[in-house]
């Protein structure tokens, strides 16, 4: 088949953000349901505080420990999240839209059930985190590495691995909808082998696969004479 006939991958569309001047954040600590607005948050450590449903708009957090910050349904736009450092920091059901997450050093984070929209996270390792049931539109995974990513149930569309260590992913159930995989730095897949329909995976990463895949549909490798 030519080129006229070949499948394109669309690209995801990275987000554009440009921070206004900033106020530093002076309030002591988090408030459930506060409004932030313009805010810069540097170097301050917010463990086990509850920032939960919160507004986070044209905001900076840079250098912040979040160990246990409790930070369920909050919202996040247009902001920049830079050398987070933490576990078990919780965002279930949180919103991240034109967002981006550099540099993080983080495990546990628990993001199941939320939704990532023009999201860029780049850079840093990430321990264990948990997308399951989670909703990513437009989001690059660049340069880092996951260590044992949960995807389980999630829903992704336009998503992009770069130059980008996935360590025993798991897919179970995940629908996906142009998903390159192809720049992965490494694709370790632990479970969910059966659901990258909707993905592109390069030629190299096929044959790496490919036990995988000969097991999942029951078929057997075997050297001639055995």
């Amino acid at each position: 088949m030519g080129r006229q006939g070949a499948a394109v991958v669309k690209k995801a569309r990275r987000p554009e953000v440009r921070l206004p001047v900033l106020r530093a954040f002076d309030e002591g600590e988090l408030s459930p349901d506060g409004d932030y607005d313009g805010v810069e948050f540097r170097d301050l450590d917010l463990d086990g505080q509850d920032g939960g449903g919160a507004l986070f708009l044209d905001c900076a957090v840079t250098g912040c420990s979040v160990t246990e910050t409790r930070l369920s349904r909050a919202r996040f736009v247009d902001s920049v999240l830079t050398e987070l450092q933490g576990v078990g920091t919780e965002l279930v059901e949180a919103s991240l839209r034109d967002v981006e997450v550099v540099d993080a050093r983080l495990g546990g984070v628990q993001l199941h059930g939320s939704v990532l929209e023009r999201v860029v996270v780049r850079g840093g390792k990430i321990d264990y985190l948990n997308l399951r049931k989670a909703r990513l539109k437009d989001v690059v995974f660049e340069g880092c590495v996951l260590v044992e990513p949960d995807f389980g149930q999630a829903a992704l569309e336009r998503v992009e691995f770069v130059d980008c260590a996935l360590k025993g992913a798991d897919f179970s159930g995940v629908r996906m909808k142009d998903v390159d995989l192809r720049s992965a730095a490494e694709l370790d897949i632990l479970r969910g082998i059966d659901c990258l329909a909707g993905a592109v995976i390069s030629t190299a990463q096929l044959l790496d696969l490919a036990p995988a895949f000969a097991a999942q549909v029951g078929v057997r490798v075997l050297a001639p004479g055995l």
